[in-house]
């Protein structure tokens, strides 16, 4: 048995997403059938669109979907039908790094989230007679339904809107990941943040959260730096018009603890790491196209600076997330207001709203959603 659905197609690289009706398998008995509600547009979706990394196109994708379980294989024992998940990376939960609750360094991760199939080469998803790349990030979830396994299904409670909950599967869980988890700043401490898009401004409230008082947002838009004044940063840089090291040194009255690199430019990288006091930590969370290259000035890493690469917010989306969802209601983390919905109808809306800095998360629903 296969379903008919509807899907939003990326055809040819750097090419319009179309959308047009596709099969679905049947989940296997280790997978998860989610109708999905909702998806927010990451700008991985866009590098792979442009072929950034080689995701092989056609291409079905969208990596953070938001829905209810309508089926589950036979060995599924995470969740049931009816309940409400995000769907976020999958991971093999084998290896020794998942072992030791790291499953974003999981061995598999490539092969699982961007090759556009299964481990074993299948892909779910068959359109005009032909398969084509149908598992990106283990959903593919810019379709009425999508194919996830039991491990990147994450329970959210019922009484949440679901339809702007699915970025917190890898863009928001990442930015307030890389501070709650992966850098994890003591009260009191300063962390300069370059670029205020999904995942900074994440990590700008997380840096709320967390105490850190003194809070710096670098970017170029001054839309964005405004709203990150209003999320919690206590100083805005917009590197345009000033040596934003310069400005964070005179800030931190020498140079930030912890940096935080969210934009993949390496010029910005090169900031952050030399806008840091002795001893300071850089995060790097940008995700460069293959092959991009940085220069460093060796005795700036050598005189107690330390490059921390962070995959997904170093986080358990299991544990992680409903923990969000919490500092959400709490009046915490308010990234709702990052937001925007848009018809999967008007996807190349909301990838242009995302391309263009007009709308920090586009999110994608079904007309079911929308309506």
């Amino acid at each position: 048995m296969s379903y008919r659905i509807r899907a939003a197609l990326v055809k040819k690289k750097s090419g319009p997403f179309v959308v047009e009706m596709v099969d679905l398998a049947e989940p296997r008995d280790d997978e998860v059938l989610v109708k999905i509600l909702a998806t927010g547009v990451c700008h991985t979706d866009i590098g792979v669109r442009n072929q950034s990394y080689p995701v092989p196109l056609p291409a079905v994708l969208g990596h953070e979907g938001a829905g209810i379980v309508e089926k589950v294989g036979r060995n599924v024992t995470k969740v049931v039908p009816g309940d409400h998940v995000i769907v976020t990376y999958d991971f093999c939960g084998r290896c020794e790094n998942c072992q030791q609750g790291q499953p974003g360094f999981c061995v598999e991760f490539y092969a699982r989230n961007l090759s556009g199939a299964r481990v074993d080469g299948t892909s779910p998803i068959i359109a005009d007679g032909h398969v084509i790349s149908g598992c990106f990030f283990c959903q593919s979830s810019f379709a009425d339904k999508a194919i996830a396994s039991e491990r990147n299904v994450v329970k959210i409670r019922k009484d949440v809107p679901i339809e702007i909950m699915g970025p917190l599967g890898c863009g928001i869980q990442t930015g307030a990941g890389a501070v709650i988890n992966s850098l994890a700043p003591r009260a009191g401490s300063s962390i300069a943040i370059f670029g205020a898009g999904a995942v900074g401004l994440s990590a700008v409230m997380a840096a709320k959260i967390v105490g850190c008082t003194t809070i710096i947002a670098i970017d170029l838009n001054e839309g964005r730096l405004q709203l990150a004044r209003e999320l919690g940063a206590t100083h805005v840089v917009n590197g345009a018009k000033v040596d934003a090291v310069k400005e964070i040194q005179a800030i931190t009255d020498g140079g930030a603890q912890y940096s935080l690199e969210c934009t993949s430019v390496p010029r910005v990288f090169r900031q952050a790491v030399d806008c840091l006091r002795i001893p300071g930590t850089c995060g790097l969370i940008g995700a460069a196209a293959l092959g991009v290259e940085v220069n460093l000035e060796m005795s700036k890493i050598l005189f107690g600076r330390t490059i921390k690469g962070i995959m997904q917010g170093d986080c358990v989306a299991d544990v992680f997330v409903p923990k969000l969802i919490e500092f959400w209601r709490a009046g915490l983390f308010p990234f709702d207001r990052l937001t925007k919905l848009y018809d999967l109808s008007e996807i190349n809306e909301a990838v242009h709203a995302a391309e263009s800095g007009e709308v920090v998360k586009p999110i994608v629903t079904t007309s079911r959603a929308a309506a």
